[in-house]
């Protein structure tokens, strides 16, 4: 069988996916078995599931060309995300491609941190910091329908995914996407705006781990949402000080970091002028995000 995959027209279902779970470990693919379904699936254009009521049926030649295509792009380790063109993020699908970060299970903490600092009975105002896909900004709009979020990002390819999320979640009139550098493109596009909250998951990978990230990382999602130099910190630097500018008195502040980087990152608040530092643990009990408050009544007490 050659690396090009099952090329004749006895191959079924079940035989295709043993064949793809194969040379995908061969491959370096963690995961092999789950990547081969989820490729196979999107292949005939079916969900996962309909796969094993399929075994002994024999994939037609537009979806075996189409398998073979995935396949070969799986096994240069381009991220499954970006062959299927969606990945699921706290329980929805948000379209992803080349140029945008693919959002992952941990920052699902973040949001849930979020969510739980926004009334459901009152107007708030949220501000993210590179948004990506926009799936916390839009995760927060269709959770809390009272809440609007202004969010910013650096990258036009960004902007563009993450306004077709917004339209696909029915958000877009709550949200308003910025394309600028960090909060000052926030504050240049709101400018008599004061937000209860602030929220980000900024890049914290230190320049020099490049080579230690997998290739999935290294060689395809965009390094400006992945690095910031030698220690990871230097947008983190920027981001909390600057948060005090328009945050309201009492209003919150999230940032997903590295374990390693948690306990900088709670000092560089309180020396900010920020209070009641923590760190929370993602879904992996790591340390992962730090809150933290700044000094004045709260914003439910305004």
């Amino acid at each position: 069988m050659s690396d090009s995959g099952p090329t004749d027209d006895v191959w079924t279902v079940q035989r295709i996916l043993a064949w793809t779970t194969d040379y995908l470990t061969k491959s370096g693919v963690a995961a092999a078995r789950l990547e081969a379904e989820l490729l196979c699936g999107h292949a005939r254009q079916c969900p996962r599931v309909r796969l094993y009521t399929d075994y002994d049926i024999p994939m037609t030649d537009t979806e075996r060309a189409r398998m073979r295509e995935y396949v070969q792009r799986r096994a240069t380790r381009e991220p499954l995300a970006y062959i299927t063109g969606k990945r699921e993020f706290y329980g929805r699908n948000f379209e992803v491609g080349i140029g945008v970060l693919i959002p992952r299970p941990e920052t699902e903490t973040l949001v849930d941190l979020a969510l739980e600092q926004i009334s459901d009975d009152r107007p708030s105002q949220f501000a993210e910091v590179g948004f990506g896909s926009g799936c916390i900004t839009i995760t927060l709009a269709v959770q809390k329908a009272k809440c609007r979020v202004t969010a910013s990002d650096i990258s036009e390819v960004c902007c563009q995914y993450a306004a077709r999320n917004a339209a696909t979640y029915e958000v877009a009139d709550r949200i308003q996407f910025v394309h600028g550098n960090g909060l000052e493109a926030v504050k240049l596009s709101q400018t008599d705006v004061r937000y209860d909250g602030i929220i980000s998951n900024p890049p914290y990978v230190c320049d020099h781990e490049l080579q230690e990230l997998q290739p999935e990382v290294a060689e395809y999602e965009p390094h400006d949402a992945l690095f910031s130099g030698s220690d990871g910190l230097d947008l983190i630097r920027r981001l909390i000080p600057e948060s005090l500018d328009i945050l309201k008195p009492g209003g919150w502040i999230g940032l997903e970091c590295d374990p390693a980087q948690c306990g900088e990152v709670c000092r560089l608040m309180t020396d900010s002028g920020f209070t009641k530092p923590q760190i929370h643990q993602d879904h992996r009990n790591v340390d992962r995000i730090v809150t933290a408050i700044k000094k004045g009544n709260t914003c439910a007490d305004k």
